[in-house]
């Protein structure tokens, strides 16, 4: 894993993006492999890890993260985490007087983390059979540990049922953080009533003083160790006052590093636990302004999530046709993002053909249309033993994924740019392979390269649109505690089953899934951005949430914001025919 490399650092800013990073770094963990003769893989996975070495002499990969939550957000997890042993503090003044001990009993860990807890000690798991113990992965100092600790893991796969007792995203962290990674936001608690950073204000106000310092300080410890620092990947809460922290981040990493690319991600989960009205209304405030803000401040921005909207009254969750997840659980939507970003984000971690992040940005946002959506195929449904044209053909009249970022397409051929992505193929045929003197039974079928087969098939429904294509054949290895939320049809490898199982057959577990993706730039994220301004618009926060604005927030500042967004909306406006103006904006007009 040597050689030089354009590294990225992440910076995970709240709980829910804290949810979906942990599923990101898992997804990137199970792919690591310490064997010297195994050959190079697609995936540089220099570019989000770093090597480092324990007091004891073992070589570690960790990630180049920053990771930000709030006091009571990690349970039994270490804030310095337990790669290192800090060991006993012997400079303390010892106190000669009376002491009053009180003892509280440690948060009691799943069976997933005292697994994990097995392996750090050597323990070989009871149900997995090996002849010598391994140490866990992240941490080993054999040549093939994070292989084998990988093996243990899958073989317990179907053990691990953690729906019920995953409480905080730590709950199904695999590896191993450095110490400089977790940043705890002491003046605001996760839990409770009290003190809670629910107001963007709130979140802005935030970066200066010792959290400042703190921030500076981690990223100085990154940033120095690069030899090539191509940008940073920011994983943001929308809904909460993280959304102002990420946005005051955001503009520091633009001013600090100029030059650099900043892909931010706004992540908004489909429903917060104890709810009321007032408080998804400081969640629309949060989302609106931290789409404004963290937008200003990157070189991209893309909202996701899997709630049918960002306004107070959303449809439906998204649904998959291959997905039994439960959008109510943290852990299930938090996965399927993350699945979705491993497929994203591969554009700029690539070996070879790597496309760093300032071109991407500059690919998609042109002209200042810096916000773009996501849309994904989680799965991506192909036939065991198929071709890629097999697979794309049932989907003829309308494109096989679904929003990601609760924008949906307009399906009328207009799109400025678009940057899509196959990941996860492997073992299977991109073209057609038909015996000679047979008719293609679709002109898919008579192209000669994948990359020739999708994007003849993308131009079908944007036929004037910019294009950028990459196909991966590495998929996204499915290992424990990844949630088991898979339709029977799929195999073990995420593709459908050829042949329909016996009734009564046991349920595969699947280790691996392929993944389709798409970034869009395009007028429907002008109706989105309208659409948005129009519902904020419609009421005076002054008098329905006086509350918002009393949290750091100064009343001309949230009104120069509604202007940004309206102005933002009107960029992707086409009036070169169709319909794609709001009736708010012929209001306007």
């Amino acid at each position: 894993m040597s050689g030089l490399c354009r590294e990225v650092i992440t910076l995970q800013l709240g709980h829910y993006s804290n949810f979906v990073g942990t599923h990101w770094w898992n997804l990137q963990d199970a792919s690591l492999s310490y064997d010297p003769d195994t050959p190079l893989g697609e995936i540089q996975s220099d570019a989000v890890f770093r090597e480092g070495q324990t007091p004891g002499g073992h070589i570690t990969y960790t990630p180049r993260l920053i990771a930000m939550d709030l006091k009571g957000s990690l349970r039994t997890l270490r804030q310095e985490g337990n790669l290192y042993d800090p060991g006993k503090d012997t400079s303390a003044v010892s106190w000669e007087g009376d002491l009053m001990m009180h003892k509280e009993s440690p948060p009691q860990k799943n069976s997933f983390l005292e697994d994990l807890d097995k392996l750090d000690n050597g323990e070989i798991l009871a149900e997995a059979d090996f002849s010598t113990p391994h140490p866990q992965c992240s941490t080993a100092a054999a040549s093939v540990s994070v292989d084998t600790v990988n093996s243990q893991l899958s073989r317990l796969q179907k053990g691990y049922n953690l729906e019920g007792s995953v409480k905080v995203w730590s709950d199904f962290l695999r590896i191993h953080l450095h110490p400089r990674t977790i940043s705890v936001i002491h003046q605001y608690n996760h839990d409770g009533e009290a003190h809670r950073l629910e107001a963007f204000g709130q979140g802005e106000s935030l970066l200066q003083g010792s959290v400042l310092e703190d921030l500076e300080d981690r990223l100085h410890f990154f940033v120095e160790e690069c030899d090539y620092l191509q940008g940073f990947q920011v994983f943001c809460d929308l809904a909460d006052g993280f959304s102002g922290l990420g946005s005051k981040v955001t503009e520091m990493l633009q001013d600090s590093y100029s030059g650099r690319g900043v892909l931010t991600w706004g992540l908004a989960p489909v429903n917060h636990p104890n709810s009321t009205p007032m408080k998804d209304l400081y969640h629309l405030l949060n989302c609106t302004l931290g789409t404004v803000h963290l937008s200003s401040h990157s070189s991209l921005f893309c909202p996701m999530t899997l709630r049918g909207g960002l306004g107070l009254r959303p449809t439906s969750p998204v649904s998959f046709p291959f997905l039994n997840y439960d959008p109510s659980l943290w852990y299930h939507s938090s996965a399927v993002l993350a699945l979705a970003l491993d497929a994203l984000t591969v554009p700029y971690r690539l070996r070879d053909n790597s496309v760093p992040m300032w071109q991407v940005s500059d690919t998609l946002a042109v002209s200042g249309r810096k916000v773009v959506s996501a849309y994904g195929a989680v799965p991506f449904p192909m036939m065991h033993g198929g071709s890629l044209p097999d697979a794309l053909s049932p989907f003829s009249g309308s494109l096989p994924w679904k929003p990601l970022s609760s924008c949906p397409e307009l399906r009328d051929g207009r799109c400025y740019g678009q940057w899509t992505t196959l990941k996860g193929f492997e073992g299977q045929r991109l073209v057609s392979s038909l015996p000679a003197g047979t008719p293609p039974p679709t002109p898919l079928h008579s192209l000669h390269s994948g990359e020739d087969v999708l994007a003849s098939y993308l131009s079908s429904f944007y036929p004037n649109t910019p294009l950028a294509l990459q196909l991966v054949s590495t998929p996204s290895k499915l290992t424990a505690p990844f949630p088991q939320m898979f339709n029977p049809t799929l195999d073990t490898n995420g593709f459908l089953h050829s042949q329909t199982p016996p009734a009564g057959s046991a349920v595969p577990s699947v280790s691996s899934a392929p993944v389709l993706t798409s970034l869009h730039s395009g007028p429907a994220l002008g109706l989105w951005l309208s659409d948005l301004h129009r519902v904020v618009s419609s009421f005076d926060v002054r008098r329905v949430a006086p509350s918002f604005l009393s949290q750091g927030l100064e009343e001309g500042d949230y009104r120069e914001a509604l202007e940004q967004l309206k102005l933002m909306s009107r960029l992707y406006r086409d009036d070169s025919g169709g319909t794609t103006r709001s009736s708010s904006e012929d209001e306007d007009d």
